[in-house]
């Protein structure tokens, strides 16, 4: 008896269900079972054997944690059409979100905020951002402003951050486990450059890690500054999801205290 195999090839729906699990590091049988579907036809799906419906897609990479931009692209990849709409940032469906930021941001004085987009693209930011911004080199404030750009390049803050080696790569390394999650051929040359910015460092024994305050020069003498980032995790929307809230905090009542003084709420 002879025994034929099956030849199959794969589709673009196998090639990206694969290379985004494989990318998650999720086996198929965890992934199967998150998707409440069995082992063997996730098997059948990375080979091309098998089709999924609309709904079985939207499982996967819901199990996947893929962005909503990354689920649409596997639901095209399926033949399927895009589950989540893309609006620009100044659509009338977005007005009543751009007032909310712009009362965040204004609630967050006397402190710094920003709000940006995909590789730090500015899209807002509160009266505070200019102990960020000052003494930067003009051409760095120029639209669009990229903030991280502004934050390690050698004209922009950088020159005035104390501790520029270990917080340039708390920044960097955040952007690193990004990419990690989300290849983006962008990205990396936006990583690669920031860090050609950054000089060497040497961590030593007693390193615990890149996660540092921001130990900014000024007129005051140094200010000491924390970091919390928001992201819209129910957004539906691609552009909303993809927007970050940064609000930096003080470190030390001194910082607060000038702060305070400096932009002063009336």
């Amino acid at each position: 008896m002879t025994i034929m195999a099956v030849a199959t090839t794969a589709t673009p729906f196998a090639q990206q269900l694969r290379h985004w699990r494989t990318r998650r590091r999720i086996s198929q049988l965890d992934l199967a079972i998150s998707a409440e579907t069995s082992q063997r036809y996730l098997s059948f799906l990375e080979q091309g054997r098998s089709h999924p419906g609309r709904t079985m897609v939207v499982r996967l990479a819901e199990s996947l944690g893929l962005s909503l931009r990354e689920r649409n692209g596997l639901l095209l990849a399926a033949g399927y059409a895009p589950a989540f709409p893309e609006s620009a940032l100044d659509a009338p469906e977005l007005g009543a979100v751009r007032h909310a930021l712009d009362t965040i941001l204004h609630g967050h004085l006397p402190y710094p905020a920003v709000v940006t987009r995909p590789f730090g693209i500015l899209v807002a930011a509160n009266a505070a951002f200019e102990v960020l911004a000052e003494g930067a080199a003009p051409e760095l404030l120029q639209p669009p402003l990229n903030v991280l750009r502004l934050a390690l390049h050698p004209d922009g803050l950088a020159r005035r951050v104390v501790n520029l080696p270990e917080w340039g790569r708390h920044v960097t390394d955040s952007l690193r486990n990004r990419a990690a999650r989300s290849p983006d051929p962008d990205l990396g040359a936006l990583i690669a450059e920031l860090e050609s910015y950054l000089p060497p460092v040497d961590p030593g024994p007693n390193h615990l890690g890149f996660a540092v305050p921001l130990r900014l020069r000024n007129e005051a003498g140094e200010l000491g500054l924390i970091t919390t980032i928001t992201s819209f995790a129910t957004a539906t929307d691609i552009t909303l999801a993809e927007l970050h809230l940064e609000a930096f905090l003080p470190a030390d009542q001194p910082t607060s205290d000038y702060l305070r003084s400096r932009f002063a709420i009336t």
